[in-house]
């Protein structure tokens, strides 16, 4: 019912900068909040950064400082500014959408977008 589009990745090198988008369509009713995960080769899917729709938000150590997330409820879009990239920032990062309907919690997958940040 509900589609997430990622966009925005690709090759940088060690210090640059990127900016990641995602777009939500389809069954939008109640969106409690989206974020950004990110899973590297042979590693554990993991956190990066969420953001409820009231505007609260929620960071990764390892990212603090350094990303921000950001969203647009209207348009049900959330952005992830991406500065100061390191090598182990190198991920497929994937766009998360969490919906409430009764009280029941869903969440909705984006297909990722390939992050490589280069030495």
């Amino acid at each position: 019912q509900v589609q997430l589009v990622e966009s925005g990745g690709g090759l940088v090198q060690a210090g640059g900068s990127l900016r990641l988008s995602c777009a939500a369509s389809g069954s939008i009713f109640s969106v409690y909040a989206m974020g950004w995960y990110r899973q590297a080769p042979g590693k554990q899917r993991e956190l990066v950064a969420t953001i409820t729709s009231g505007g609260g938000t929620n960071y990764a150590d390892s990212v603090k400082g350094r990303f921000t997330i950001s969203r647009d409820n209207a348009k049900n879009t959330v952005f992830l500014q991406m500065n100061s990239l390191k090598s182990e920032d190198t991920a497929v990062y994937y766009c998360n959408m969490r919906q409430l309907q009764l009280g029941i919690a869903y969440d909705y997958w984006g297909q990722g977008t390939q992050v490589t940040v280069s030495s």
